[in-house]
């Protein structure tokens, strides 16, 4: 792990051991990285000063509250899909229960399924058709 603060001070100490007047090996200066080269001449020649930053402030929220709302609509939309999908197979289930369920009274609802079941009370299915009562007004 790097210690950037100790680097620091040892840079910082052998400059001013350099001022004394003491021999200092010639190293070449360790160049920063082009990313911080370039936020550091971003800022230091002036191109974004701390004015235009400041003024460039109430829009730079603007565009994080943007981005923000963005995900937060992404987030709905994912979980809406979510639901929906829950949903339409919770209906699946139920339509499948129901046919499931349909079929099954149609099956129990046949004469000789009833025959079977009323024939523990004692009611036996006719086998002759039944008796035409007619009557006479006279």
């Amino acid at each position: 792990m790097n210690n950037q603060f100790r680097k620091r001070i040892e840079e910082q100490e052998e400059e001013l051991e350099a001022q004394k007047g003491q021999e200092v090996s010639e190293e070449p200066e360790k160049e920063d990285g082009p990313t911080t080269a370039f936020f550091r001449k971003l800022f230091t020649e002036g191109v974004v000063s701390k004015e235009s930053a400041t003024d460039m402030l109430p829009f730079l929220i603007f565009l994080c509250v943007l981005g923000m709302i963005y995900i937060a609509n992404s987030h709905m939309a994912v979980k809406n899909i979510r639901d929906i999908d829950k949903l339409s197979k919770e209906v699946k289930e139920l339509s499948w229960e129901y046919k499931s369920l349909k079929a099954d009274l149609m099956f129990k609802s046949k004469l000789t399924e009833v025959a079977k079941k009323v024939d523990t009370l004692g009611i036996k299915e006719l086998i002759e058709p039944p008796k035409k009562i007619i009557v006479n007004n006279q």
